[in-house]
């Protein structure tokens, strides 16, 4: 170890961030790259919205604000989680951070002590694991399988529970999987937090990006006391470069996440907060042909690839297949650096998901896009 690094061991840099910076790099050298590596909804940020931003720039509200966030967007925030979540909600429950990931890290900072468990459904986010290392906890992997389309089975908790879990992570639809829990086992995951006194961390940030017709549940609905809930304004309003997040906990536990936040980061900047208003106190009737849009690329390249010999679990929700891609090769990192440099297609390989044998597309991008890329994948064959 060089002197004066941490020791910290096992933190690696985000894989989808490795392979998006490469594939702008090869574009900006001018080669035809087309990336379907990162999680980036291809829509602008609705006018609505950026009009709010350039009323707060022209207004001047460009100075620090309260930690937690600007009393209007708790307020907000606090109103979308009864609104449309069935949660009970008061704004002093809420925090809102510098995206999603920022509400995640602060919960699990305020949250684990050295050696608690958290059980992690796997395929996974690849920063999942990180944060939760970095907060001294240990993942524990549960199992979910393509043959089931990554959906996760209760049992499969229930047999990972020891007396050191502390936290259930939960994310529908998932990120790299879109598998989306039904009702049932929301409500089996929550009844297995109360009966055996553990956290959940609900991850929401694809919840307006369902295509199975169920109203989604929030496992804080059944285990108010027991359970954060994570959401944010990137995938559904095309915000992600506004970064803003926001989380809704138990009072004392948001106490403390403010405590994190106010000495990692302090608040969220002014100017996405003023959008974010906008964005959940405005109109919302552009979700549905965001959803509708993202549902006739998940067929398309769904179809596609399995047209291709590539097995791909049709998604529940959000924007990403994982695909086994071992008619490429057989080892995902080398499958994924084929697809680079043969076809000229950018996507994650699954070792950092938990995905081995597979890799993560994301159809967050034009039909025509999308074909060209099945059109590059079946020419592979033919060098």
């Amino acid at each position: 170890m060089p002197l004066g690094l941490s020791k910290r061991k096992g933190l690696k840099p985000s894989a989808t961030a490795a392979v998006t910076a490469l594939a702008l790099d090869l574009q900006r050298q001018g080669q035809d790259v087309i990336s379907m590596a990162a999680g980036e909804p291809d829509f602008a940020t609705p006018a609505h919205i950026r009009e709010a931003a350039k009323r707060a720039l022209d207004e001047g509200k460009t100075k620090y604000t309260p930690v937690a966030g600007i009393a209007e967007l708790r307020e907000a925030v606090a109103a979308k989680f009864n609104r449309e979540n069935a949660l009970q909600c008061d704004p002093g429950q809420v925090v809102v951070s510098s995206g999603a990931k920022q509400s995640l890290y602060n919960a699990f900072q305020a949250l684990l002590e050295p050696g608690d468990e958290v059980l992690l459904p796997a395929p996974y986010w690849v920063s999942y694991p990180a944060q939760i290392e970095l907060s001294g906890g240990v993942p524990v992997e549960v199992p979910t399988s393509a043959r089931d389309g990554f959906r996760l089975d209760p049992a499969e908790v229930r047999r990972r529970v020891t007396p050191r879990t502390k936290v259930l992570l939960v994310n529908s639809p998932n990120n790299p999987t879109g598998a989306a829990y039904p009702a049932g086992t929301i409500r089996e995951l929550a009844g297995l937090a109360l009966e055996h006194d553990f956290w959940i961390i609900s991850d929401e940030i694809y919840e307006h990006l369902s295509y199975g017709g169920e109203v989604a549940l929030s496992p804080g609905t059944i285990a108010p006391e027991q359970t954060v809930t994570i959401n944010g304004a990137s995938k559904a309003y095309a915000m992600t470069g506004w970064r803003l997040g926001y989380s809704m906990a138990p009072l004392e536990l948001t106490r403390r996440m403010i405590a994190v936040q106010g000495q990692v980061s302090s608040n969220a900047s002014s100017i996405s907060q003023w959008a974010a208003v906008a964005a959940l106190n405005g109109p919302q009737d552009f979700l549905p042909g965001f959803r509708e849009a993202y549902r006739r690329r998940r067929d398309l390249i769904t179809d596609g690839l399995n047209r291709l010999g590539m097995e791909t679990p049709r998604p529940d929700g959000a924007f990403y297949v994982l695909a086994d891609t071992t008619p490429i090769h057989a080892d995902e990192g080398e499958a994924a650096r084929i697809l680079l440099e043969k076809a000229r297609v950018a996507a994650v390989p699954g070792t950092d998901f938990a995905a081995p044998g597979r890799t993560r597309f994301s159809y967050a991008c034009a039909d025509e896009q999308i074909e060209r890329v099945l059109e590059r994948l079946a020419g592979l064959g033919r060098d």
